[in-house]
């Protein structure tokens, strides 16, 4: 016998007094994992009840068992030899990695992945008899860009708090009629801005978590959502106690978008054609802010849905060009929102004339007339913006022109 063979022959492992009910079991364990299968590892302690636990421990895991002595040959200890098995072996003779481990390579995320990997890290060694998850958005071209992890990484850092970065308590004086349309404005935002936080929680659960970027970067739109709705509510209530209007065809747009069961398409109507929008609109309010907190909260809200924006269209132009067909049913799902919403009044007007006066500043002739002009304005900015983002998907100057212009009157 060789002196490593012997050694391995006649390692022995001491416990002392650490029992199986305080964890001896893994100090066992450890010391057979330095031995082969059929090498065999002897076991001596003191603790009273360590014969009959290390035998039930060995059979449930499948090593075989050999008392040694008794307690008055070996001066109290007790004293066993266990052969190491190939339980180990056996157990994850079907395992799976769930991707490739090293996350740097272009196949490190599966173009489809298992529904057995369900809950894993994603590079994990997954047991075979792992149970299966069923996940309705499961491949890697409906959700994937690699742009995601910068992306994350830029959302979680640029994350602000509404309690310490808007100027609540900063002094200012408007005239009533602007604050009623303030009021009136983040009402509006609000119910927009809850659309906007339904849509990517709706999918999070249908996502398999192997695409782990995508889930946390859809988590961190929805908080972002979340974080908007609590700083418009606050600024509508800042110097008013009631709400402004919410109107049954601004509903009625909302709820398109809600309802849409695709996530390629929810997420095109979304982000690319109404935040896309919608942030021609925060930054228009932005400029004509009559308060420092008005001024602040849009433009913080503005970055964010700038970040959402940049997501839509990095994931969306990867998946049209591996999905040829795409284009066809996006622009079907405007035509058909468009259809569904034509006998709706799209923007109701309180909102369309607090945003005339707020560019306006003021009530007379000369003011109103350039509030409505900065209005339609912005209109045309916002039809430009989402004609520029169409083309960045793949579609010609007509076609984007075309669905620009059927695009919900309700702004989202």
């Amino acid at each position: 016998m060789s002196g490593e063979a012997a050694r391995k022959a006649c390692a022995r492992l001491d416990l002392a007094d650490l029992g199986f009910d305080r964890g001896a079991h893994m100090l066992v364990a450890r010391a057979l994992s330095g031995i082969g299968v059929g090498e065999t590892l002897d076991v001596c302690g003191r603790a009273p009840a360590l014969g009959v636990h290390l035998r039930a421990w060995c059979r449930q895991m499948g090593h075989p068992f050999q008392t040694l002595g008794d307690d008055s040959e070996i001066g109290g200890d007790i004293v066993a030899r266990i052969a190491r098995g190939d339980v180990e072996i056996k157990r994850w003779a079907g395992a799976q990695r769930a991707g490739h481990p090293d996350r740097d390579r272009d196949d490190a995320v599966s173009e489809h992945p298992a529904p057995r990997w369900g809950l894993a890290a994603r590079g994990a060694l997954v047991e075979d008899s792992a149970p299966a998850f069923s996940f309705g958005i499961d491949h890697k071209h409906v959700v994937w860009t690699e742009e995601a992890p910068r992306l994350y990484a830029q959302a979680a850092a640029a994350q602000w708090d509404p309690a310490t970065a808007i100027p609540w308590d900063a002094p200012f004086d408007i005239p009533d009629d602007v604050e009623d349309a303030i009021v009136q404005v983040m009402t509006y935002l609000v119910e927009n801005e809850t659309a906007a936080l339904l849509v990517p929680a709706r999918f999070l659960a249908q996502m398999h978590p192997h695409f782990r970027e995508i889930l946390q970067l859809l988590a961190i739109q929805a908080a972002d959502e979340a974080r908007h709705i609590e700083v418009f509510t606050r600024r509508a209530l800042l110097r008013r106690e009631v709400l402004g209007l919410s109107t049954a065809g601004g509903q009625a747009s909302l709820k398109t978008l809600v309802d849409e069961p695709d996530f390629a398409l929810a997420m095109f109507l979304l982000s690319v054609l109404g935040e896309g929008t919608f942030l021609a609109l925060l930054w228009f309010l932005h400029r004509n802010a009559p308060d420092p907190v008005t001024r602040e909260v849009t433009k913080l809200a503005a970055q964010d849905e700038a970040r959402h924006v940049a997501f839509g269209l990095a994931h969306l132009s990867r998946h049209a060009e591996l999905d040829k067909t795409l284009h066809a049913r996006l622009a079907l799902a405007v035509e058909q929102r468009h259809e569904a919403l034509m006998q709706t009044a799209g923007l109701n007007s309180e909102v369309f004339d607090a945003l005339v006066l707020l560019a306006a500043g003021e009530f007379s002739p000369e003011a109103i007339e350039r509030g409505y002009q900065a209005v339609m304005t912005l209109q045309q900015e916002m039809d430009v913006g989402r004609r520029k983002r169409l083309a960045k998907l793949g579609f010609d100057d007509a076609e984007a022109e075309r669905l620009s212009a059927l695009h919900t009157r309700n702004f989202m």
